[in-house]
């Protein structure tokens, strides 16, 4: 337990940590790294580069400071990052380490403001943080592995079936190699997918959500090809049907609420369709009577995947309404009408297509098409208990436009 003092110590460290927080997290992320290479196993290289994950970590810091004396505010983001920490493979052993290299990454950006005071107080709530997260993360691995048909770690999985659905995306179908029956998921959770790519010093893993209904004899995954990613053109040019990978268990708290039938409306941007997708088919088979509205954006018919799945669904069952918003469309797409919209999703249109505000949102694509889409909802005057997200890779801060009503 934190005194009354540390506690105060640590809330009092917020301001700067606000203002250095990313050059601190910056700074970790390069002595861990090479101090401790072999956690590049771990690491989406990809996001460092970005500077995604050290704005994440940062924002976390944050956020501890100002929960340090009420820490169950922060459990819910605690959560969601410790379901990617199990399907990362993140055990007990790791922390010690990354707590021993935060705090020296504290002490080298803030100088001689990081006083033994600040650093010891730092120290203890670190070891506080980290406890809650083993213990977190210990029900979850338990829980992966105790389920029917659950497992530990990474088991092996073969590509069953590999096949293009749009001029950026491909689906996987992955079957277990040991053909045992497959323990159920919840419809927006994701797997994580280890690669060793020829002439790579370090293995690759990355979490791809699951783009189908659960309860079917494979895990189907549907995957962007990425210019600047090189897991992505990995899996689209050289992972062939009969090749094995290893995949760990599903993971992931973005989930729809079954136990509601409260009308739905999934929104999803580029390859954020996939988490909706799944949603929307296991809807389909088991809340058939649910209302559902799917708004699918991508740049043109020629990226958008899965579109034939989901105008199927649509088409076959009454209670499904889908739209399609282009922001680039070819010619072909305008000339066969094959969109709803040309443009982005904008507060009036959801007004127009959207019959009520008696609905729950889920929603999931690139930032800004998050940004755009959780203002049009608040201007909509939809209640936080209503919006429903998930980010591909760290998370971070939604931004609210300063004429957005609240």
């Amino acid at each position: 337990m934190l005194s009354t003092q540390q506690k105060e110590i640590i809330k009092s460290t917020a301001p700067i940590l606000e203002e250095k927080g990313t050059e601190i997290t910056s700074r970790f992320y390069e002595m861990l790294f090479k101090n401790h290479p072999e956690l590049l196993n771990i690491f989406n290289q990809t996001n460092q580069k970005k500077g995604r994950q050290q704005t994440a970590l940062a924002n976390s810091i944050i956020a501890a400071a100002h929960n340090i004396d009420q820490l169950e505010n922060i459990i819910p983001v605690v959560k969601q990052i410790a379901h990617k920490h199990r399907s990362l493979g993140v055990l007990p052993e790791h922390y010690p380490i990354v707590g021993e290299h935060l705090l020296l990454a504290i002490q080298d950006v803030l100088g001689e403001a990081a006083t033994d005071e600040i650093v010891n107080a730092w120290k203890d709530a670190y070891q506080v943080i980290a406890d809650v997260f083993i213990e977190i993360e210990d029900n979850m691995y338990k829980e992966a592995e105790n389920q029917a048909g659950g497992w530990s770690g990474y088991k092996p999985f073969f590509v069953d079936q590999k096949i293009q659905e749009s001029d950026e995306i491909t689906s996987f179908y992955l079957k277990p190699v040991d053909e045992t029956p497959l323990p159920a998921f919840q419809p927006g959770q994701y797997i994580g997918v280890e690669l060793t790519i020829p002439g790579d010093t370090y293995r690759h893993i990355r979490q791809y959500s699951l783009s189908d209904a659960p309860n079917k004899p494979y895990y189907r995954i549907s995957v962007k090809r990425d210019g600047e990613g090189s897991v992505s053109n990995y899996l689209h040019d050289d992972i062939k049907e009969g090749d094995t990978l290893p995949v760990s268990a599903p993971a992931g708290d973005f989930v729809l609420d079954f136990n509601k039938n409260t009308p739905v409306v999934l929104l999803s941007g580029g390859v954020g369709l996939t988490p909706l997708t799944s949603m929307l088919n296991t809807v389909v088979k088991n809340q058939p009577e649910r209302e559902v509205i799917f708004i699918q954006a991508a740049r043109n018919g020629n990226v958008h995947g899965l579109k034939e799945e989901i105008a199927q669904l649509s088409n076959n069952n009454e209670n499904i309404t889908s739209y399609i918003v282009y922001s680039e469309p070819t010619e072909a797409d305008r000339k066969d009408g094959n969109h709803d919209k040309e443009g982005i999703i904008t507060f009036e249109w959801l007004q127009e297509v959207l019959p009520h505000n008696e609905m729950d949102y889920y929603f999931c694509g690139p930032e800004p098409f998050m940004d755009t889409v959780y203002n049009a909802l608040k201007q909509l005057g939809a209640a936080e208990e209503q919006i429903n997200f998930e980010f591909f890779g760290p998370a971070k801060p939604l931004e609210i436009k300063q004429n957005v009503n609240v």
